[in-house]
């Protein structure tokens, strides 16, 4: 009963529930037909997408109480009351208590098919507006943990709000210390998985002999030293999500049982012949190139199609860098609370700096240096600098530092150019012309 043109018809007549579901059939319309409101609150689950038509008058719990039971777990699902003669004054009443429309007996079947077709399109939009109220919500709060106003953070937010209550694997590329954990993290607590546990295993953490033991399990006396049955990561992670970083060194004699897994969605624990079923959702990360892996034998090509169903690309650090300014500060004040310093601004000469250098660390490297400014230490170490001068060409650097001041500019200002135009001491024709040459928002 989840597909969004169903209908659930509720009559005890069985005459009367025969024509209805032949007239819907030869407009195309599915629906099953039940005896009992008993049987209908069985049907309609949680993921109920369609309507209810039903008899006022049934054995047991009558369509009222029906409607009242159907109203108390979807205030959006439409029912309709099927009425006799005498029914009438009570139907209008229930109207009033939710119901979306009646009909009364008897009622011709373009009538039927009128009012399913009204019912169905209320329910389809209503349903359109629910999910994107989730997905705002859900980007919203996606702001809040991952950082950046840049474009390329903009476009990662609304995947992931997309993607993330979904079961589809998915595959996170990125540079060291982009965060590929947090977003991994951010899709399971945005999933309906959320509750459930999320388990990480870093692949290239582990030695090979352990490897297997560790994700898969093993059994009392598998091997020596196994005094006890071990429940593996991805049995641990059943109904949940598990994560496996650094995905690229995982043995290539595991990646064929990781696969199986994937397919069968069952596992068997090392020294064991029974199968366990397992359903969890797998999320991969790599610094590397898996494709180019697979073609030089080093990856299994069928086990990366498998991962990448959804591939989410984080960017660099140096590739959005209006970004620099909004992530220091945010890192200085939490490094500040909790060294117990005060938090300070940071000077033109130092933003410049930030912007200037080639981040190799990415975001954790940008974390270390503002932990380092908290405590009254220089941004950089000497070597650092050095590296730093030889960053960026000077006009580069230039670009990136005016970008970033923009940008800082219109988010105090709340996009308004004309104040931001007064505040910077600069003309609105030329404010509008930089906004335009650095796509700022």
């Amino acid at each position: 009963m989840n597909d969004p043109l169903s209908v659930l018809i509720v009559e005890d007549d069985p005459h009367v529930l025969l024509g209805c579901q032949q007239a819907l059939s030869l407009e195309d319309i599915p629906s099953i037909g039940v005896g009992t409101a008993e049987e209908a609150l069985l049907a309609v689950g949680d993921n109920f997408a369609g309507i209810v038509i039903s008899d006022i008058r049934l054995p047991g719990i009558d369509g009222l109480q029906l409607l009242a039971q159907l109203k108390a777990r979807d205030r959006s699902l439409p029912v309709v009351l099927i009425t006799g003669h005498g029914d009438i004054s009570m139907a209008v009443a229930a109207m009033r208590d939710g119901a979306y429309d009646f009909m009364e007996k008897p009622f011709s079947p373009e009538r039927l098919v009128d009012v399913t077709r009204r019912a169905l399109e209320q329910r389809r939009l209503a349903r359109e507006v629910c999910a994107l109220r989730r997905q705002l919500a859900g980007t919203q709060a996606l702001e809040e943990r991952l950082l950046g106003r840049s474009p390329a953070m903009q476009a990662l937010r609304e995947l992931i709000a997309n993607v993330a209550d979904t079961s589809a694997n998915v595959l996170i590329e990125g540079e060291t210390g982009t965060g590929k954990e947090l977003v991994a993290r951010c899709l399971h607590d945005f999933s309906r998985r959320k509750s459930q546990q999320f388990v990480a295993l870093n692949c290239g953490g582990l030695p090979e002999n352990l490897f297997e033991s560790e994700i898969f399990g093993h059994e009392a006396h598998a091997f020596t030293g196994a005094s006890k049955r071990r429940i593996g990561k991805i049995e641990h992670a059943n109904g949940g999500s598990l994560f496996l970083d650094e995905i690229e060194s995982m043995p290539l004699s595991l990646q064929i049982k990781l696969l199986r897994v994937l397919q069968e969605h069952s596992l068997e624990r090392l020294g064991s012949n029974q199968s366990v079923a397992v359903d969890c959702r797998v999320i991969a990360a790599t610094k590397a190139d898996l494709d180019e892996l697979g073609k030089a034998g080093q990856f299994r090509s069928d086990l990366y199609y498998r991962l990448n169903v959804v591939t989410l690309e984080l960017p660099p650090l140096r590739e959005r860098r209006e970004d620099i300014p909004l992530l220091f500060e945010h890192f200085s004040q939490q490094a500040a609370l909790r060294f117990d310093r005060t938090a300070s601004e940071l000077d033109r000469h130092s933003l410049a700096s930030l912007q200037a250098h080639d981040w190799p660390g990415n975001v954790r490297e940008l974390r270390n240096v503002a932990e380092r400014y908290a405590l009254g230490l220089p941004l950089f170490k000497k070597s650092a600098q050095a590296h730093e001068n030889g960053g960026l060409a000077f006009v580069e650097a230039v670009e990136a530092f005016e970008k970033a001041l923009l940008s800082a500019a219109l988010e105090r200002h709340h996009g308004n150019l004309s104040q931001t135009s007064q505040a910077l001491g600069m003309a609105k024709t030329t404010l509008f012309d930089k906004v335009k040459k650095y796509a700022l928002q």
